[in-house]
């Protein structure tokens, strides 16, 4: 008799292939996905530094003992973790059974299809390029190197700054980005006659001053803090540059993770759910086990009676795909996964009547702890779920200005977040920019009670 240790891989492997196989006949158009099964402790670190290889630093260490309390408490399951490129990578914890596993497979090739599908996904892969596993180990070996040449702390000091700012780019732009112009345009000739001959008589050493007068810096309000430190900072030596742009590249690849994590996490689960029903070659007993791990998925909420705070975004997207396609049909529901995000998606697709059938509310949060459930609107209860996506979750804060003296000003945009800042918080992030930035910093926001605030470092 075969150990069953052995036996169990085996099996896998060949669902995995039928699975693949009933995908790629239903539709689904994917890159090949590379699978491995590992540790649960190996999915915990990549799930907390967000690929398998990254750059070493104190916070994922923290995010790492958030995650395992969560895990040991009951709150969190990792069943896979996902990596689109070319090809894409998929970890599966080899403690899930081998039902587990195969409804997981299904969900891996709904996300592969998602991000090839998807147009910012596929801007952010053209940009960033499609092996960002590979390029993420690259940068941990270069930030590796750097600590060798320049020591622990000073490598630290920086990854403290762009690791602060991680959230800080702006996908509009794009990540290729040439700096800005040194000199304003000349203006153009005025077109009254008489003003053009008085110009005419002027000094030519005060006309060319004016054509070559320099640009503001920044020219216009810049979101993307990590670029313009990395390109601007006064005395950024290239090492440090290198570790604000390996930074950078990183958040423009999860980006589009953030930005659908409704639409594509629904439609894995969508199609997980799909094509083991059309799982033939599944006995009964290990289906009805699949099947009971898709329920543990989508579940709107922990369990029992209890009521959460947080959308769970399996269960909403699900619901949301198995409307849109009984409403109209798959190649509508393929159209929406390429053209949209979670915001037009939410926006366009959540209506009110599914609203009221997934028992949606908003609430508001009293000073005393008390949660009040406020009036049923679809419209704010729509924007409520998309609040805390916009911006990668971070406040809006950019760079409005450099001084004379170097000072580097910053302004936070309270008006369009919708609320002040922690200035605690504030202060130890610009202390952070300070290191790298070397010059004092000035950043004008709100209190939480939305009074004006500078915070200064020095």
């Amino acid at each position: 008799m075969r150990d069953e240790t052995r036996a169990m891989p085996d099996k896998l492997a060949r669902y995995q292939a039928q699975i693949e196989e009933l995908a790629t006949e239903a539709g689904l158009d994917f890159y090949p996905v590379d699978f491995e099964r590992v540790p649960a402790s190996f999915m915990m670190e990549v799930a907390v530094y967000g690929l398998p290889v990254r750059m070493p630093h104190w916070s994922f260490g923290v995010r790492y003992i958030y995650q395992l309390v969560q895990h040991r408490m009951g709150n969190s399951r990792l069943f896979e973790v996902v990596f689109p490129g070319k090809p894409g990578r998929a970890y599966l914890d080899k403690s899930n059974s081998v039902p587990e596993n195969t409804l997981v497979t299904a969900h891996v090739f709904g996300h592969a299809d998602f991000s090839k599908r998807n147009e910012l996904f596929r801007r952010s892969q053209e940009q960033v390029g499609y092996r960002i596993v590979e390029q993420a180990a690259e940068h941990a070996r270069q930030i590796s190197g750097a600590i060798e040449a320049h020591g622990a702390a000073r490598v630290e000091a920086v990854l403290d700054a762009a690791l602060s700012l991680e959230a800080h780019i702006s996908i509009s732009r794009g990540m290729q980005r040439d700096r800005y112009p040194e000199y304003l345009e000349p203006q153009a000739e005025d077109q009254d006659p008489f003003r053009k001959r008085f110009h005419d008589l002027g000094d030519e050493t005060e006309t060319r001053r004016r054509e070559r007068e320099r640009a503001p810096l920044p020219p216009q309000p810049e979101q993307d803090l990590l670029w313009f430190i990395a390109t601007y900072a006064p005395d950024l030596e290239g090492w440090e540059r290198d570790i604000f742009l390996a930074v950078r590249a990183e958040s423009y690849y999860f980006y589009p993770v953030f930005a659908t994590q409704i639409m594509n996490e629904g439609w894995a689960s969508y199609w997980h759910a799909r094509l083991l029903r059309e799982a033939a070659f599944l006995p009964h007993d290990e289906y009805l086990d699949a099947i009971k791990t898709h329920s543990d998925v989508v579940r709107p909420y922990a369990g029992g009676r209890e009521v959460t705070l947080s959308v769970n975004p399996y269960h909403l997207g699900f619901s949301m795909w198995e409307k849109i396609i009984e409403e109209h049909d798959t190649a509508f529901a393929c159209q929406v996964a390429q053209e949209d995000d979670d915001f037009s998606f939410v926006r366009n697709y959540l209506t009110e009547d599914l609203a009221r059938e997934l028992e949606l509310f908003g609430y508001r949060a009293r000073r005393n702890g008390a949660i009040e459930v406020v009036d049923f609107d679809i419209n704010e209860l729509r924007e409520t779920i998309l609040a805390p996506k916009f911006n990668f979750g971070a406040p809006t804060v950019t760079a409005s200005g450099v001084r004379v003296d170097g000072t580097l000003e910053l302004c936070h945009n309270h008006e369009t977040d919708g609320r002040g800042l922690d200035l605690e918080s504030a202060h130890k992030v610009l202390d952070y920019v300070h290191r790298v930035w070397r010059r004092p910093v000035d950043l004008l926001t709100t209190d939480t009670q939305g009074k004006p605030r500078h915070v200064k470092v020095p």
